[in-house]
């Protein structure tokens, strides 16, 4: 599915930056892009891909520091736990909506 949105991401683009078709094309295409933006099946679609990604990135920190955290300068393990820390559990800081 990622490769299926990422040729078609590049078919547009490629599209809009080669194309003669002029700006009245632009602008439709535009639209239609910002029209399936708002969608909410996308904007639902992206939020569950965020989590997602959050929780693969939460499993992977974890994974990399129970393997190699011994190795680390004190400095710098003494630096990811504070910043563990400081970022609450359930602060969002990756600018998604919950929708």
């Amino acid at each position: 599915m990622l490769y299926r949105l990422t040729f078609i991401s590049g078919l547009a683009v490629g599209y809009v930056l080669g194309a003669r078709a002029g700006r009245e094309r632009y602008e439709q295409l535009r639209k239609a892009a910002q029209r399936v933006a708002q969608n909410p099946a996308v904007r639902n679609a992206a939020e569950s891909a965020a989590q997602n990604g959050r929780s693969a990135a939460s499993k992977a920190v974890d994974t990399v520091s129970s393997k190699v955290g011994h190795r680390l300068p004190d400095s710098v393990a003494d630096r990811v736990r504070s910043l563990r820390e400081q970022r609450g559990a359930t602060e969002d800081d990756w600018g998604t909506s919950n929708t």
